[in-house]
């Protein structure tokens, strides 16, 4: 019976009215009285109690002398109870997400090895179209099978890859400067845009310094990120492509083009 009571409180009845009810259902038509000693409810409470149930069209009350009351059948109060609340519900889906697109989307910081690699696996598992990412080849072997199970559920993955990523799906663009990438941030960088939804950059750190990265859902941020990955994959095939003509105009790895933008920062200048 406690059971009982607690699933109609769930459902909207306070403790007296969960009572009321269920005493009405084991013995109708019922008086006041009858039912305040059936349930345990206070007399006085229990007048009251059936008084709102009436108004509520829970209960019927029968006049005469003494009033007696009817419960409505269960299938009826569940059927009433779950057109409201899918009523309710529909009603929320389409009014929370309008006011969820005024707020905006925080930035997390993720600190430590297991936290990064569990958001960039649920970023992959969660990917309904495409996947945008920059990844070392170390860490290349440790989601590679998550970006493979991507790739068959027909995900269009997009990789730049570093020290020799060799990914038998997908599209992979070979980034030649890796070392000296790793060497100026003392560690991998990792960056990732998911169906234009989701977005994370990080630093995988070798030895023990702390992995860190940042994730986010704001949209500006993760078009940001996806476009620093798409500026990388545009270059990159430009410079394959047109590899001669490239060294000859700009000198190898574009060191005159970096001159100019960054001036003589040795860091800036291995940048894509």
């Amino acid at each position: 019976m406690d059971d009982l009571i607690e699933k109609l409180k769930d459902l909207g009845f306070n403790t007296y009215e969960a009572k009321v009810y269920l005493a009405l259902l084991k013995k109708h038509p019922a008086t006041g009285y009858e039912v305040s000693k059936e349930s345990g409810v206070p007399q006085a409470r229990a007048y009251d109690t059936l008084k709102t149930l009436e108004t509520r069209g829970v209960v019927i009350a029968n006049a005469g002398k003494p009033i007696t009351y009817l419960p409505i059948a269960p299938d009826e109060l569940l059927n009433r109870w779950e057109r409201s609340f899918k009523t309710s519900i529909n009603f929320l889906r389409e009014s929370l997400p309008n006011l969820a697109n005024e707020t905006v989307e925080p930035i997390l910081n993720l600190r430590g090895k297991n936290p990064v690699i569990k958001r960039v696996e649920e970023m992959i598992a969660h990917a309904k179209h495409n996947i945008f990412i920059e990844i070392w080849k170390q860490d290349a072997q440790r989601f590679g099978p998550s970006l493979r199970d991507a790739a068959n559920r027909g995900i269009d993955i997009k990789v730049v890859g570093y020290n020799g990523v060799d990914f038998d799906f997908g599209q992979v663009y070979q980034h030649t400067l890796a070392s000296d990438i790793e060497s100026s941030l003392g560690g991998r960088w990792l960056i990732m845009s998911v169906d234009d939804h989701e977005g994370l950059v990080g630093n995988l750190p070798t030895g023990e310094k702390i992995p860190k990265a940042v994730y986010t859902r704001n949209q500006g941020i993760v078009f940001i990120i996806k476009e620093l990955v798409v500026h990388d994959i545009f270059l990159l095939d430009v410079e394959e492509t047109l590899s001669e003509e490239m060294e000859k105009a700009y000198g190898k790895n574009m060191i005159k083009l970096r001159q100019k933008v960054f001036g003589d920062n040795p860091i800036s200048l291995i940048y894509h």
